[in-house]
């Protein structure tokens, strides 16, 4: 039995290891893993949580490197299912001196796109103290959608907590309105909601962080809304009135932004699995969020425990006195 409950596709991330030589001209890589799910069960892992990941991969090298890989994470492959029809999704990503890094993807038609129904119906819910998902993982395909509805109704009827990080990629979507419509249908019925402010303005036609939370907490399921506005922290506001708006960490060189959002979910997470308040939560996400842009992977960052607690006492003075109570 695990605490935590995500479903999503794993990828195997080629890294560029050349920095700011485009990709059609870069011949030096090195490979991880990554996904946004993936994300954060590798750092909902390594802060002492169980994860039970569902997902399906290929049965090629890629897939099985994946298995690999997540084996050693210590997460739990229970519910990953193998492919031998489609392929593992993959994709490549430039290094860069300065900004957002260019990633191109290989996950059309993949193994994880043809994750069906009734694999859920497989899937033990029992000891699941809190779900996550990202709206990366509908956009993938249209059984995707059908598929994590299910687990939505299924969680839903247990009153499991659902975490949903709105993580919006137009890429992988038939049009911006089919992307809107849909990732609103599973805000609509999470317990807490994270989008970024701009993924926000686009999801509500809202401008302020303050009506996009309001916008979100009128529907019946929400209980909160955490809107993150990058490195300058994020607003929390819930349905019994607290409303916070949480500084972020300062953080002197950037290297990689990939896998910060993804950061601020598991530490959003573990914190609320560990009873802390929604406002340490967010805390914590704005701290893991920073420690993983100073580093060049998709989840290199991301802390142990102890690791926290040291980056905690070094830059307590950057968080505007905003601590995380024990």
């Amino acid at each position: 039995m695990s605490e935590i409950l995500t479903i999503g596709e794993p990828l195997v991330v080629f890294n560029s290891t050349q920095t700011d030589v485009p990709l059609e001209n870069s011949n030096q890589f090195n490979k991880q893993i990554g996904g946004a799910e993936l994300n954060v069960a590798i750092g909902a892992t390594r802060l002492g949580h169980s994860v039970n990941y569902i997902s399906q991969v290929g049965t090629d090298s890629l897939g099985k490197f994946i298995i690999n890989e997540i084996n050693s994470a210590g997460i739990n492959t229970r519910n990953i299912f193998s492919s031998t029809e489609y392929s593992t999704g993959h994709q490549f990503k430039s290094k860069v001196s300065s900004g957002d890094p260019y990633v191109e993807n290989y996950r059309r038609n993949s193994a994880c796109s043809h994750l069906t129904p009734d694999v859920i119906n497989r899937v033990n819910l029992d000891g699941t103290k809190i779900a996550h998902f990202t709206g990366i993982f509908p956009a993938i395909s249209p059984l995707a959608i059908n598929t994590m509805q299910l687990l939505f109704n299924k969680l839903i009827a247990k009153r499991i907590p659902i975490v949903f990080d709105t993580n919006l990629r137009p890429s992988l979507w038939k049009s911006q309105n089919n992307m809107v419509k849909t990732i609103n249908h599973f805000a609509s019925q999470a317990t807490i909601v994270l989008p970024g402010l701009k993924e926000g303005q686009l999801l509500t036609g809202l401008e302020s962080d303050n009506e996009i939370a309001d916008y979100y907490l009128n529907n019946e399921k929400t209980k909160a809304v955490i809107v993150k506005d990058g490195p300058d922290g994020a607003l929390v506001k819930t349905c019994n009135g607290i409303k916070e708006f949480v500084p972020g960490f300062k953080v002197n060189h950037v290297i990689d932004t990939v896998g910060a959002g993804d950061g601020f979910a598991l530490g959003t997470i573990t914190a609320l699995l560990e009873n802390k308040s929604i406002v340490d939560a967010a805390l914590r996400g704005n701290a893991i969020g920073s420690l993983q842009v100073q580093t060049p992977g998709d989840n290199d960052g991301y802390p142990t425990k102890q690791q926290l607690k040291k980056y905690y006492e070094k830059t307590q003075k950057n968080a505007s006195g905003v601590k995380e109570h024990a």
